[in-house]
Formats: C-alpha cells, structure tokens, sequence
C-alpha cells in the first residue's frame, strides 16, 4: 500500500523541524561588537525571557538601530509558534521540484501567491509579499541541533513584482551559533550587502554571554 503525503505535512514537517526556543528560555545578557568597515561599536545586549530585547551603552544612534534590527530578526525566527498560529488560514500545494530535488510549496488563502522550496526536511527557499515588494531567500548552509536547524548560510534579495527586477541588490549572511547553556545562541553574524554594486561588510559579534 502506497501512503501519499500532503504539501501541507510535507511543509509542517519542515516548519516544526526549525530550532525554536522553548517556554524554559530564561534569557541572557552579552557584550556585542558591530564592525563596519573601519568603523567599531562596543556594547552589551539583553534577551528577555518574553523574546523582548535591549541594546545598552552603544552611543552612535545608527549602530544602536543596526543592533537592534539584528536581535528583531533573530529573535522572531526563535519564536515558537504553532503550525495552526502561522499557517492556520493557508492553503498548500505541491509546484515543481528543481535540479537540486527541492520540492515547491505553493501557498493559497491568506497567503496567496507567497512559495517555498523544501529540501531533506528544511525550508531552503522563500519567497513572500511583504509589503509592496516581494523577498526571496535562499538558504544554502544549515546548523543541524538535536532540536531543529538553523539558517546558517542565505541571501537575500528584494524584488519589484511589477519589473521584477532587484530593488536592493542581494545581501548574504553568515550565521554561527553557540549551545550557552540549554540552548544555541547567535555568536557572530557577517552581512555582506551587494547594493548599488558597492559591497560593504557588517560583522556582529557576541561574547560574554549570562543566562538571566
């Protein structure tokens, strides 16, 4: 007897194999160092145990806000929503599988016209309205934990639905994680952006850590 699974357990497979922070996450404090070009700002940041988070004694108003944009984007992947919380009002089905054997998801319902592409249970590519842009990501390097994977390797780009042409020009990140404790930490992050054929290189890095 042949069992056929869905585009829908096919994509929750993937969306619970993501590493997520569970309800015991306490929080931690660490000192942060953001370098971008000849340019370094020290400084410390607080995770809360509610995923909220502070950036402290970083006086330059932009690296402040670099940091912080950072943590936003780190934190809201370690999230735990349920499947039914994100995805409960879509609908899924299978598109095309590439030369690479990532399998397509096409999104129907709330998030018409939104894609993934899922490879040996991970999410490897997106590609999602935000906006009045669309994004697409694709994840090449992973971080396998006994709880999940991480997004170790991806680019990014942004992309005008009408021209479909780039917006912003692809930006790659390199992501490393540390087990403080119970759980996987970011420790650096390399962001280089490629916009406006000027490549720029922002590197963060995290040290010291201290569970809440």
């Amino acid at each position: 007897m042949t069992l056929t699974i869905t585009a829908e357990q096919l994509f929750r497979k993937a969306y619970e194999n993501r590493y997520t922070w569970d309800e015991n996450f306490s929080g931690y404090e660490a000192d942060v160092t953001m370098t971008s070009g000849d340019t370094s700002h020290t400084g410390k940041v607080l995770i809360n145990s509610d995923f909220s988070f502070e950036v402290k004694d970083v006086e330059d108003e932009d690296a402040a806000r670099g940091i912080k944009n950072q943590l936003w984007e780190m934190t809201i992947h370690r999230v735990n929503h349920s499947f039914e919380k994100s995805h409960g009002e879509n609908t899924f089905s299978f598109g095309e599988t590439d030369e690479q054997g990532a399998i397509e998801i096409l999104v129907g319902g709330a998030g018409a016209g939104n894609s993934y592409k899922l490879k040996d249970d991970c999410v490897c590519f997106v590609n999602r309205k935000i906006g009045n842009k669309i994004v697409n990501i694709n994840t090449f390097e992973f971080q396998e934990t006994d709880n999940g994977y991480l997004a170790q390797g991806y680019d990014s780009v942004y992309i005008d639905p009408e021209s479909g042409q780039s917006i912003t020009g692809k930006t790659v990140f390199k992501d490393h994680f540390e087990q403080i404790g119970n759980y996987y930490v970011l420790t650096s992050r390399k962001i280089i952006s490629q916009a406006k054929d000027k490549p720029l290189t922002t590197q963060f890095t995290f040290s010291n850590f201290k569970t809440l």
